[in-house]
């Protein structure tokens, strides 16, 4: 009998021996892990767009400075056409909406996008297209491999510290120094 533990709210901290150009220094925060796959979004590889690019292409007016200049990331190589908001959870209700924690939601529909460039949607947000996908047992076995480090979501990490610096930040959390981490890859 095998006890499964899904990786729900954790992050995946991507280890320095990882050269897939999608992931290299990522942090992968797990939106859906179950017995038959995973789903998350990389939360620190900026697109080189910004939101008021989108939203502008969406034909969505805003007159936010700090809205307009909302970096966009690239959450991973699956439908990089689709749009992943990443927020704390609010009273509003959005069209297309999961709680994935009781303070931290996903959501994929164009009425929060709406909201945020009118100053009604959430503060504390993440704007990313495309995901990353496993197929059932595919995760665990890169994690056996040591492709990752794994360990608790903090939303401090997700919502207060800079992009470039969250690969970093979340390694903190395990206590570990990414930048003092071996790119040779073994076991003990």
């Amino acid at each position: 009998m095998s006890v499964y533990t899904s990786l729900r709210d954790h992050f995946l901290i991507a280890m320095p021996s990882m050269m897939d150009p999608h992931f290299m220094h990522s942090v992968i925060y797990i939106c859906e892990h179950s017995p038959e796959g995973a789903m998350g979004i990389v939360i620190n590889l900026p697109l080189g767009i910004q939101l008021g690019d989108v939203l502008q292409n969406m034909n969505i007016p805003t007159d936010d400075d700090k809205i307009v200049h909302t970096p966009v990331l690239s959450g991973g190589p699956i439908q990089q056409e689709r749009g992943f908001v990443i927020h704390r959870s609010t009273n509003e209700k959005w069209e297309s909406s999961l709680a994935l924690t009781k303070n931290i939601n996903i959501t994929t529909s164009k009425d929060i996008l709406f909201a945020i460039a009118n100053h009604k949607g959430p503060s504390d947000l993440i704007i990313a297209l495309g995901y990353a996908g496993w197929d059932s047992g595919q995760l665990e076995q890169e994690i056996t491999q040591n492709a990752w480090l794994c360990g608790p979501a903090d939303p401090q990490v997700l919502f207060d510290i800079p992009p470039e610096n969250r690969w970093r930040a979340a390694g903190a959390l395990l206590g570990v120094d990414m930048d003092c981490v071996s790119t040779v890859v073994g076991h003990a």
